[in-house]
């Protein structure tokens, strides 16, 4: 998605003046196309997260609409204070842009993986947060972020293309449609390749809808908490659960009354073994995995199912 990001910066930054770009001294081979466009107005704070997000602030203050780039966890987790208090609280148009979300820097370890981000931010003040599972929803995403002229942070990954189906409601995408599907999966970023690989398995293919949540905090429509009501669902997501998108949407789901016949959460695990390795190493200890996405979902077909009223009957 970084290819995608640093075009649609790039179109951007000519369109607004007002645009600023600030990089945690990352981004080489990459982002020299916004180094050319942007001249001046591109800044490279140094390795010094805390100070380029007070800087942001105080150029937001004047008018501009500001960008701070560097990989998740040094985005979200050093400068955290500063963007909560000078911020947040102050609704200025800063952007945290944070690359490699969840397991994506793989081998290089834990300093380096951002899988507790989404719950640091999203029950902050005032912000909004963006998950692309696509890398064409990169550049839309950005629109929005500089259109809304708030607190905003952009979670990047690796994710090919939204599937030509796709439609969207609410903070949701709906990807993969059925007649009468047996449950739902819902899945965060691009994990949902993963998703997409395990429902080629003839035995569940075609039974389950899929859909991405593509900002926290969620707005779940009415017509979402009916059709999920009553039957299995299951969210899965390169995030802790606490504080992740299941955690959010039991709560809405929830709250509106609708209570699916069986909810299944698969998360971000940590480092259960203590060892590091790829992404797909840590997906695989996680069970985010394509086998044990269709072992969770051919169980969805073992399960007896409750004898559940969906809402509004």
């Amino acid at each position: 998605m970084r290819n995608e990001f640093a075009a649609a910066m790039e179109r951007i930054a000519r369109e607004d003046e007002k645009v600023i770009f600030i990089t945690g001294d990352l981004g080489y081979n990459a982002l020299e196309n916004l180094v050319d466009e942007l001249g001046p107005r591109f800044i490279n704070a140094g390795v010094a997260e805390q100070n380029m997000v007070g800087l942001a602030a105080g150029m937001a203050y004047r008018g501009y609409k500001v960008f701070c780039y560097s990989i998740a966890p040094f985005t979200v987790y050093r400068c955290l204070e500063q963007f909560r208090n000078d911020v947040c609280l102050h609704k200025m148009p800063v952007f945290l842009v944070g690359n490699g979300g969840g397991y994506g820097y793989g081998i290089m370890g834990s300093t380096h993986h951002a899988i507790e981000d989404l719950a640091c931010l999203s029950g902050l003040q005032n912000v909004n947060t963006y998950i692309p599972a696509f890398a064409d929803e990169v550049s839309p995403m950005l629109d929005q972020i500089v259109a809304e002229a708030r607190p905003a942070y952009l979670r990047l990954g690796a994710g090919g293309q939204t599937p030509a189906q796709a439609n969207r409601i609410g903070t949701f995408n709906h990807i993969v449609k059925n007649q009468d599907p047996t449950g739902t999966v819902v899945a965060l970023g691009p994990v949902v390749g993963n998703v997409l690989t395990a429902l080629q398995d003839e035995l569940i293919s075609g039974l389950f809808d899929v859909y991405t949540a593509t900002n926290l905090p969620l707005d779940v429509p009415a017509e979402l908490v009916h059709r999920w009501s009553a039957k299995p669902l299951l969210v899965v997501e390169e995030h802790v659960s606490i504080g992740g998108l299941a955690q959010q949407l039991s709560v809405k789901l929830l709250t509106q009354g609708a209570v699916p016949s069986h909810f299944t959460s698969l998360s971000a695990q940590g480092y259960p073994n203590g060892l590091y390795g790829d992404q797909k190493y840590h997906q695989r200890l996680s069970g985010l995995d394509p086998t044990t996405i269709t072992q969770q979902l051919t169980n969805f077909l073992q399960q007896p199912f409750t004898n559940l009223i969906p809402v509004g009957h």
